[in-house]
């Protein structure tokens, strides 16, 4: 009898347990994906299990702890409780689970190398300035290799020596059963949303998962010494649709059963063809607009749309309307004359942020990325972190901030008059 595995099946495609998207990207990093560095990282199942599970514990200044430290083939963990006391807790293989590795550093325990989110930058030119506060090894994700093929999500990272060091600063405590946990200086948070990721999705509350996967209540700030109050009832299980912020960028989880259920990019491309078929014309100067073709371009193009953030009304670019008084930001509509922003529309193409398949109706206020009303209405309701004790809602395709009431517009699209 084979087993039903891939081992034995080469051939058969692999198994596929689920997708990381970085928010804020629309399809891809700016200078193009390379690599580990990219804007979705898909896990798939390994040809060979290489996950860990805690074994031993040593308390310090034994020479099994300084062993187990310096065991370039063993995994282990360091609480550092003070100078003269160190809690070392080895881990094993583990043939039933796969890990993952996101962090910073590019060293080779890192499967996805995740830098920080500049909102609507163009270029990684912009982001390199920025003192990161991502953890060069900032979380692992452990898979079931059998079905249902669970995904969990613990904070820290292994480095080069398959080493996890918790040092005399970091919050650390010893648990009811005599183990240790801990988190990570900026803290890994996490947020499973409320009927999974669909048309119905809401919101659910931020949580800090500890080094050993246990829920906890936020910190006052990010890195404050004392831990939140832990949840008991919830779990660090990753569903569709959970969000994981690791202070600097946040990943949105979704599942190969979710995914399946989401609009491709073609299915995006048909609606963007079927927008521009029925030839909306701007209503001042009659010219037919058309959505650019998701080929990413930072150029806009002559053709495209833009809208009046206030209003909705969707119209071609054009020089009047400046409210010179208001430092140029401003425009009045010439439909409706109400005064706001005016923007080019640009179409959502990361197709893993769609919690429908929609048609392109919304836009989100004030950068005018354009998908469905119920993933605009969405995103606008989630608090995403931002710096070390703030929370404001963005835009899932650039990362900035949501402006006006709701954060987002009905776009009102004038036809053709023949």
């Amino acid at each position: 009898m084979f087993s039903p595995d891939q081992e034995n099946h080469p051939s058969k495609a692999p198994v596929k347990y689920g997708e990381l998207i970085v928010l804020g990207y629309n399809g891809s990093l700016p200078n193009g994906d390379r690599g580990r560095r990219k804007s979705r990282f898909a896990l798939f199942k390994r040809p060979k299990a290489n996950g860990v599970k805690p074994s031993t514990v040593h308390i310090a200044c034994t020479p099994q702890a300084a062993k187990a430290i310096s065991n370039k083939d063993q995994h282990s963990i360091s609480y550092t409780l003070s100078r003269a006391q160190t809690v070392v807790v080895e881990y094993t293989h583990d043939s039933n689970t796969d890990m993952f590795q996101i962090g910073r550093s590019t060293e080779s325990p890192i499967d996805f190398v995740v830098t920080d989110t500049v909102p609507g930058s163009q270029s990684n030119s912009d982001t390199q300035s920025v003192q990161s506060t991502i953890s060069r090894f900032a979380c692992r994700i452990i898979c079931e290799r059998n079905p249902p093929f669970t995904a969990r999500i613990y904070a820290a990272g292994f480095d080069s020596s398959k080493n996890i060091f918790l040092g005399e600063k970091a919050a650390k405590w010893k648990t009811s059963d005599g183990q240790m946990d801990g988190l990570t200086t900026n803290g890994v948070l996490v947020m499973h949303p409320r009927n999974g990721f669909t048309e119905d999705s809401k919101p659910g509350i931020w949580r800090e998962i500890s080094v050993c996967g246990n829920v906890f209540s936020l910190r006052e700030t990010r890195s404050a010494q004392q831990r939140g109050k832990m949840v008991e009832i919830e779990t660090n299980q990753l569903q569709d649709g959970s969000l994981i912020d690791l202070c600097g960028a946040t990943l949105l989880w979704r599942t190969a059963e979710g995914l399946s259920h989401t609009p491709t990019v073609k299915h995006l491309e048909a609606l963007r063809q079927e927008i521009n078929a029925a030839r909306p014309q701007c209503p001042v100067g009659f010219n037919t607009l058309a959505f650019p073709s998701m080929k990413r371009k930072d150029v806009v193009d002559e053709k495209q749309p833009w809208v009046y953030l206030n209003c909705g009304h969707v119209h071609g670019y054009h020089n009047w309307g400046n409210k010179e008084e208001r430092d140029g930001k401003d425009r009045e509509c010439p439909m409706c004359r109400s005064i706001g922003p005016y923007v080019p529309l640009w179409l959502g193409c990361e197709a893993g942020f769609y919690v429908d398949a929609g048609p392109p109706t919304h836009a989100f206020s004030p950068c005018g990325h354009v998908c469905s009303e119920k993933t605009t209405a969405y995103w606008s309701q989630i608090p995403l972190p931002h710096g070390t004790h703030t929370f404001h809602a963005a835009c899932p395709f650039c990362a900035h901030q949501l402006a006006g009431e709701q954060g987002y517009i009905r776009l009102i699209f004038q036809g053709p008059l023949d």
